[in-house]
């Protein structure tokens, strides 16, 4: 399988429905990257980029818990039962809150947790406590237009928000895609072979100049072998294979002025996967004005089946299913105008003795 996270939206191919959680393991930016990295090329020197450098914040409450637990090699599961076995009860989703600075401890038995995680990280006393900002307003607060609406449709510790590292919080935010054109091409044995996208993009304000796109594989054995931009200039492409995860930094070659568009469109051929693909998925944080899907199968690996389907959110179960045909050209497709937020798929299914069965 194969998801790719956009300015706005996400596409997926895969054997089975995207993990939207990784491991313990993966959310550790140096975990993430210590497998290998491996930079495509299209016809100019591209840089790896260490993604997740920028995440440790080593003077700040959040990046000094991340590192101090990075080093322990403590999950957030174990750090919470250390807690309550001392008498205090801290959630694990509080712990992830603390650790990506999206809240901070404050009431006086998360201070209290705040002193005992000292000793448990093996930190001096009040190297956690100092770097404590001020006091937060109470009530409810409105997270940034980018990170909240793409955690309303990943969930939290997503495998985008782990690629992304830092840069998660902020990404994209000064475009949103308006039409959007997929392509994704299954092989004889009926793996993924490859994935095209054609993406029309309006600039929120003056000066912007790149995207940043996310390609996901359910498959270890699916990697990127070839990446190829038309429209725009491939700036980075960083592979992460302990987040199975290809990251790409598309520059548009000029800076752009507000409500200006801009057209970027990449392939990325993929090495032959272990497992057949059955399914194809789109993530959307925002409107767009016209979403095409299309899915390309070998003669010899054609489905029995194949429909349509929309989730809320990212492993939300399938609804509003129903079947498409295959056309002549051994193709399916959805064409969806004003499409609303949410995962839209397509999925298929094999006869026996095919390629293989099943699909969300």
């Amino acid at each position: 399988m194969s998801s790719d996270t956009d300015t706005d939206e996400a596409h997926a191919i895969g054997a089975h429905a995207t993990n939207p959680r990784a491991t313990e393991a993966q959310a550790a930016p140096a975990r993430a990257t210590e497998a290998h990295a491996t930079a495509a090329r299209t016809g100019e020197a591209i840089t790896t980029s260490a993604l997740h450098a920028a995440a440790t914040g080593a003077d700040t409450f959040p990046g000094v818990l991340r590192e101090a637990l990075n080093r322990r090699g403590l999950s957030l599961e174990r750090v919470s039962e250390r807690l309550r076995v001392r008498g205090i009860t801290i959630s694990q989703a509080t712990l992830s809150s603390w650790q990506r600075g999206r809240s901070q401890p404050e009431r006086a038995r998360s201070l209290q947790a705040v002193d005992v995680l000292e000793e448990i990280l093996e930190l001096p006393a009040g190297a956690l406590r100092s770097l404590l900002g001020p006091r937060r307003p109470r009530g409810r607060t409105t997270p940034p237009d980018a990170e909240g609406a793409a955690l309303q449709i990943l969930g939290e510790d997503s495998v985008v928000e782990k690629a992304l590292g830092a840069r998660f919080r902020h990404f994209n935010q000064e475009t949103s895609s308006l039409m959007v054109h997929d392509i994704v091409r299954v092989g004889e044995s009926g793996t993924l072979s490859a994935i095209s996208t054609t993406n029309v993009l309006r600039a929120k304000r003056a000066g912007a100049d790149r995207a940043i796109f996310v390609l996901s594989f359910d498959d270890e054995a699916a990697e990127p072998v070839d990446i190829k931009v038309t429209c725009g200039r491939l700036a980075e492409a960083t592979y992460l294979k302990g987040l199975k995860s290809l990251v790409l930094e598309v520059h548009f070659g000029r800076e752009l002025a507000k409500l200006d568009t801009t057209v970027v469109s990449y392939a990325v051929e993929v090495s032959p996967s272990e497992t057949p693909a059955t399914h194809y998925e789109r993530w959307s944080r925002t409107n767009l004005h016209e979403y095409l899907q299309q899915v390309f199968f070998h003669p010899g690996a054609l489905p029995a089946d194949c429909h349509r389907y929309v989730r809320d959110k990212v492993g939300e179960p399938p609804r509003g299913r129903r079947r498409i045909p295959l056309s002549e050209a051994h193709d399916v497709h959805v064409l969806t105008s004003r499409c609303k937020p949410g995962v839209h798929g397509v999925a298929w299914e094999y006869g026996t003795g095919t390629a293989g069965t099943g699909g969300p």
